[in-house]
């Protein structure tokens, strides 16, 4: 099967998510078959199940190249991701182990199911199209939603955006927004918050964007495209109520210890601050001899890709072998 007919038959089930630099894993994938002289034990993880997109085209990739049915490991920290790729993954793998669980916890997943390695890891960070759309957690400004953004269940998390803009000081807020949103009108978005919230408790996500939007300037631009001047708060907020870079360090971490000889690990960033954790880590690994760095740059997506997807605008892909 040719790499545009897989493209075919997951873009054209609506329910699956559109996965990212879809063509450049698979191609990856595909290398790592190669090298294996036995198949009998082949385990595929996927730490940021989503739509399962990734994982259904992994599946039928193997399925292609060796005529058996691919192991998966896929976890996720919404219990609805997994409901719904249990359905779309059903009959289309070998063993499938389905985890509601943040991949910065795989090691303790692998233990359990007795799975002592794993030979191709893929994390695709951010959050999905499925969870801005559907989610009803406040992660887009262009829906009136609770001021939430956990990718999980809010009663399990210690704090929620809602309580970082309606409790923490105001040089913490500021913090935040200038530290994971890298904006650099943080200080000023962060007195407005406060100036607001001593009349009123900010409620949803269409009224935090308003509060952040009457506090700078005007539009900025990136390229020709404008960006909303909530994106970067949203972003900054998102990450710290999931503390997203520390579950990033740890994740890559275990899951590196958890590769297989000659397994590798695929990662899609979306923003500096996760691209440089992941740069920084396979330099290490590269550096003391456990590794070999395969993207010597990052891989992005072409501009069909983009048109296609918007979301792959942003997407970095790095990919390092374990010797």
């Amino acid at each position: 099967m040719s790499k545009n007919n897989f493209s075919t038959e997951v873009s054209s089930n609506s329910s699956v998510h559109v996965p990212v630099l879809l063509h450049e894993i698979l191609d990856t994938f595909r290398e790592v078959l190669q090298k294996r002289a036995s198949v009998e034990s082949f385990w595929y993880l996927d730490g940021t199940l989503g739509g399962a997109g990734h994982a259904l085209a992994f599946a039928k990739a193997f399925q292609d190249k060796i005529g058996k049915k691919l192991n998966v490991i896929g976890l996720d920290r919404d219990q609805q991701a997994i409901d719904r790729a249990r359905e779309l993954l059903k009959g289309n793998t070998g063993q499938l182990i389905l985890e509601n669980e943040n991949y910065r916890n795989l090691d303790k997943i692998l233990d359990k199911h007795q799975i002592p390695s794993v030979d191709f890891l893929l994390l695709d960070l951010g959050i999905s199209s499925d969870e801005l759309d559907n989610s009803g957690n406040g992660f887009t400004f262009l829906k009136d939603e609770p001021l939430l953004m956990t990718m999980g269940d809010p009663a399990t998390y210690p704090f929620t955006a809602k309580d970082i803009v309606n409790g923490w000081k105001e040089e913490d807020i500021a913090n935040v927004i200038f530290g994971y949103g890298e904006d650099r009108y943080a200080r000023r978005i962060a007195k407005r918050i406060v100036e607001y919230r001593e009349k009123k408790k900010i409620e949803t996500t269409m009224e935090l964007a308003e509060i952040v939007k009457g506090a700078v300037p005007a539009f900025r631009s990136f390229g020709k495209k404008p960006i909303h001047p909530a994106t970067k708060t949203f972003q900054a907020l998102r990450i710290t109520v999931n503390d997203e870079l520390g579950a990033l360090k740890e994740g890559i971490s275990k899951g590196f210890a958890r590769l297989a000889p000659k397994g590798r690990m695929a990662i899609i960033s979306f923003h500096s601050l996760e691209d440089r954790i992941v740069k920084e880590f396979f330099k290490e690994k590269k550096e003391t001899g456990e590794a070999l760095i395969l993207t010597k740059k990052p891989v992005t997506a072409v501009p069909q890709e983009i048109a296609e997807n918007p979301r792959s605008r942003s997407a970095k892909l790095r990919i390092i072998e374990k010797k």
